[in-house]
């Protein structure tokens, strides 16, 4: 038997994998225990999916642990044994903000539950792909001290910068920077991933997302902006815009796009690799440009304030260079830009109201 094991399994990555894989593998096990919902109240709540996933998809079967919980991990793993055959990690607490309330929350969670997960892995899975779900957030604010020039609704790199035609890659320090408290917890995960891979040999990938975004994202303000952007565009709720004239940058990768990137690693794998994976230049914007899309596809303005309080450690411009996976998988290519992911977005919100 051939298995698909996925964290976060009811989440924006997580869920998309359920779909991507469920054709590819005999069993998806999935693993959430919906702390979303503690995270950000029960708007932010996963379980709807759940219940998507278990009418949609025969070969799903869930498991309602935390994996901060290294016996209820093992007990799965061992349940399975060697047939699992792919591990997608996509749990965690993904929020700048709501790290600094409870550090100890996101710290077990992203860092602790990353190395109960690679642990079980090694002790009853070693031959299987391990695919983590980390951030830009890894390089702190590092970007915001490139020579960004203003435009009228962007930040922007000069032409001649190294970055500026394909974006920021690899190797870009993520020493001596602010991270934010989750940014410091998922440094301590995306690093353990790489060397579970480099010196017990598993085969393990890191995923450095920008954006990550879809219609099955539960966006709250704290986290999941495009989709709190669409909502907000929908309901008339009033959004706030954090610091920097509304006019940093962000590159979007739709959540079918990554996975997508997942499967490409997991029919070659490599060892402790690392890459950066967003929308790149094929798909970016400003939040004022989001909002303008946001306004066009709902047919409603948008309620918004501009707040001169930016969020610590965020970035002004950032804009992932995906030449590397690119190097590596050349057959890997973009389905969804920017529009084509707003319109699935707005459906998906007006579908759920």
């Amino acid at each position: 038997m051939k298995i698909a094991l996925i964290t976060g399994s009811c989440g924006l990555i997580g869920s998309e994998s359920v779909a991507f894989m469920s054709d590819k593998f005999d069993l998806i096990v999935g693993i959430d225990n919906d702390l979303r919902s503690y995270f950000f109240g029960k708007e932010a709540s996963t379980s709807w999916n759940l219940d998507l996933l278990k009418s949609k998809y025969s070969n799903y079967t869930h498991r309602n642990a935390d994996i901060r919980d290294f016996d209820a991990i093992t007990k799965i793993f061992n349940e399975f044994g060697n047939d699992i055959k792919l591990i997608i990690h996509t749990a965690a607490q993904p929020s700048h903000d709501w790290a600094a309330r409870e550090p100890f929350t996101d710290f077990t969670v992203n860092a602790n539950g990353t190395l109960n997960m690679l642990e079980a892995t090694r002790q009853f899975a070693p031959e299987a792909v391990f695919v983590f779900t980390s951030t830009n957030k890894v390089y702190g604010d590092n970007p915001n001290y490139l020579p960004l020039i203003e435009k009228e609704l962007r930040w922007e790199l000069p032409e001649n910068h190294p970055f500026s035609k394909n974006g920021i890659d690899e190797n870009m320090s993520i020493d001596n920077t602010m991270h934010s408290l989750f940014g410091a917890s998922k440094v301590a995960a995306d690093i353990l991933v790489q060397e579970y891979g480099r010196y017990f040999g598993l085969k393990t990938g890191v995923f450095r997302g920008g954006c990550l975004t879809g219609p099955n994202h539960s966006g709250t303000q704290l986290h999941g902006f495009l989709s709190y952007l669409m909502k907000c565009a929908i309901s008339g709720d009033s959004y706030t815009i954090f610091g920097y004239k509304g006019k940093q940058v962000r590159d979007n990768i739709h959540s079918f796009d990554l996975v997508n990137m997942f499967w490409h690693f997991y029919q070659n794998p490599r060892i402790g690799e690392v890459y950066n994976a967003g929308g790149g230049r094929f798909s970016n914007c400003s939040m004022l440009e989001a909002i303008l899309i946001c306004e066009k596809i709902s047919g409603k303005k948008l309620n918004y304030t501009l707040s001169d309080q930016n969020r610590k450690g965020d970035h002004i411009w950032y804009i992932s260079d995906v030449s590397k996976f690119k190097s590596h998988y050349s057959q890997w290519e973009y389905k969804y830009d920017l529009q084509n992911t707003l319109e699935e977005i707005f459906e998906g919100i007006t579908e759920r109201v």
